[in-house]
């Protein structure tokens, strides 16, 4: 006789040292479970978690306790319908085509320069906190032609947004944090979006302030909220990502060094890496309706949890998916920054995220920059260090031994 394991507790110190081990077992015995700690339903399998990013039955309205309080107002990923397609048209250019190539991404290679210079010739640096915090900061920072003495607030602000986000034990003292962090950061652009809309410039705030669809503008507050949802989807994905890739190609050293040999194999390393070690792991979904998915019926109004970190190595979707391998088949790169990707990191379907492409951007930068930089690189202690995180998970810290370019 069979016996099936019992559930996972995702708050506990196991979950957060392993989830991978705990998705396999929801994966196979519970594909559907009801948290009692969190009061959600868990989706684990790839079809699920899939279906709940496209079917238009799963809303994001559990958005409004999450995360709307730490923002100060509804943003893109709260909105459906009209509302949804005007607001992401109105700050969508700025992420793709013309905008991204021609006015930011010379911002974005500045960035990663300056941050390399300043341990070019050190030897050993942690590249997590040298670089792939501060990097994706940084740029935000100076996209919105903010003042770049500001790069270490707006740094300690993300931080505190990102853990309201991952509350899911809803810790008092994280929720107090984040809603102060919105007073700060309220306080701090308000008088900045005023000189903005009075005279323009060529930066992301002056878009943001002077765009117009239909006759809808945004509001200060609207501007507020995005610069801060900003901040934290377009931090923490760029930050945990681009440790994440060192981290596997290190771990991998024949991979790396077909990376070094061939730089069109950053893109796939970037993409699998995105499948094996996700930044985000959980995103939240509510159906309007009860809906039926694998191992049972969600109940309409239920919160669910999809479990980005499960899917992206379900073994019905993925050949040998606990591999980590550069040159898998089943997800194209090309369509890897579109709604039709073949994995669920940064989401699936309308919600897709609209900072998709400047994640690419971000990390095919700095990746290259990094290994024309270093041509040795390997673990500082000679073992990869533990990922950490439930809601985002990565590198805490990630020492390595440089050699610089001669």
């Amino acid at each position: 006789m069979t016996t099936i394991p019992q559930p996972p507790d995702i708050l506990s110190p196991e979950f957060a040292a392993d989830p991978y081990s705990a998705y396999r077992v929801l994966r196979a015995h519970h594909p559907l479970l009801h948290d009692p700690r969190t009061g959600s339903y868990l989706v684990s399998r790839y079809e699920d978690v899939q279906r709940a990013f496209r079917d238009p039955v799963f809303t994001s309205d559990n958005y409004e306790w999450q995360i709307e309080p730490v923002h100060g107002g509804r943003t893109l990923p709260q909105m459906s319908g009209r509302e949804h397609a005007v607001r992401r048209a109105l700050v969508a250019p700025a992420f793709r085509g013309r905008d991204l190539r021609e006015k930011f991404l010379p911002v974005i290679e500045r960035n990663a320069r300056e941050l390399i210079d300043a341990f070019r010739e050190a030897g050993e640096t942690d590249l997590v906190a040298s670089f792939a915090t501060r990097f994706p900061i940084n740029v935000i920072v100076d996209m919105l032609g903010l003042d770049r003495a500001d790069h270490d607030r707006f740094h300690a602000w993300y931080k505190v947004v990102v853990e309201f986000f991952g509350n899911i034990a809803q810790d008092p003292a994280t929720t107090a944090a984040g809603l102060r962090v919105n007073r700060e950061l309220t306080a701090y652009l308000h008088p900045v979006i005023q000189e903005r809309r009075a005279t323009p410039g060529d930066d992301l705030l002056s878009t943001l302030c002077t765009a117009e669809i239909d006759g809808t503008r945004m509001t200060d507050q609207d501007i507020t909220a995005f610069v801060s949802l900003l901040l934290a989807a377009g931090g923490e994905t760029t930050d945990k990502a681009m440790a994440s890739v060192f981290r596997n190609l290190l771990s991998h050293p024949d991979q790396l060094a077909a990376v070094r040999a061939d730089r069109s194999l950053v893109l796939p390393a970037f993409v699998e890496s995105l499948r094996y070690s996700p930044p985000i792991h959980t995103i939240m979904r509510q159906p309007a309706a009860d809906v039926t998915l694998s191992g049972g019926t969600v109940p309409a109004g239920s919160t669910v949890i999809c479990l980005i970190g499960a899917a992206n190595r379900d073994e019905r979707r993925y050949a040998d998916p606990e591999a980590f391998d550069i040159f898998r088949t089943e997800i194209a790169a090309a369509q890897a920054f579109s709604a039709a990707a073949d994995h669920v990191a940064f989401g699936l379907g309308r919600h897709f995220c609209v900072g998709a492409l400047l994640a690419r951007a971000e990390v095919e930068v700095g990746v290259n920059q990094l290994l024309d930089a270093f041509p040795g690189m390997d673990f500082a202690d000679g073992t990869a260090p533990a990922e950490v995180g439930v809601f985002t998970r990565g590198p805490a810290a990630l020492p390595v031994r440089l050699t610089p370019a001669a």
